[in-house]
């Protein structure tokens, strides 16, 4: 992998900078972020309402979006210099994102699917096996569900499956999208609760979107998407 896709150990986990993005160019731009910077390490709750353009920036930060204009830098790397593919594996190594929809494959297994994003990462087979059901285990999913196909699990435990694939790798920054939007106040409660002790392990920083803004007290940052996106914003 060319030197330009390794992360810099003294840079912050995201650097934002004059980022402008349209879904097309004759479009209106979605986002125009003049700056933003979240610290290694870091976990910041980004609220807003639907359509405001919180998940568009998740997808930046991820790598699945480029801008139009400015620069996405993750760990010291610009993601907009790299291509498709050493954007893919920037983010299978260094960023762990959780979506939504989870999306675990339905008929893998638990344990498979966790040890199928591992295979983008650096550990041996062995020690992402050990690992994998260390962190099964530390989100409440006992050994029995491990060989479960995962569309055999509950709202909440796909939830927690889809978290464990996220960390498996270790990643400096993790991405999470609306994760608790079906969930009743002490299911969501209880999972930012393992959630946030599962990231004490790992040193991660972490951006999580959600339009719910009574989260906001789980988290050392609390960013409303209109304090950094000035579309909409009266001139």
């Amino acid at each position: 992998m060319p030197t330009h896709t390794l992360p810099d150990n003294d840079a912050p986990a995201i650097q934002v900078g004059d980022l402008l993005f349209r879904f097309s160019p004759s479009a209106a731009p979605v986002l125009d972020v003049p700056a933003w910077r979240v610290a290694r390490g870091e976990r910041v709750f980004l609220q807003g309402d639907s359509g405001s353009g919180k998940s568009t920036l998740l997808g930046l930060l991820a790598g699945l979006l480029v801008r139009t204009r400015g620069a996405v830098s993750i760990l010291g790397t610009d993601l907009g210099l790299l291509s498709v593919r050493q954007r893919d594996a920037f983010r299978a190594r260094h960023i762990g994102v959780v979506f939504q929809q989870f999306n675990l494959i339905p008929y893998l297994s638990v344990l498979d699917n966790v040890l199928l994003a591992a295979q983008f990462g650096s550990s041996g087979a062995a020690s992402a096996r050990s690992r994998a059901i260390e962190l099964l285990h530390q989100m409440n999913l006992e050994s029995a569900l491990h060989t479960r196909p995962a569309r055999q699990l509950s709202m909440g435990q796909q939830q927690r499956v889809a978290i464990v694939r996220s960390l498996i790798n270790s990643p400096a920054l993790l991405l999470v999208d609306e994760p608790t939007s079906a969930l009743d106040h002490s299911n969501r409660d209880a999972f930012l609760k393992l959630l946030l002790e599962a990231l004490e392990a790992t040193g991660s920083a972490m951006v999580f979107v959600s339009h719910d803004p009574t989260i906001g007290s789980y988290f050392d940052q609390h960013v409303a998407i209109a304090e950094l996106n000035r579309v909409g914003v009266p001139a």
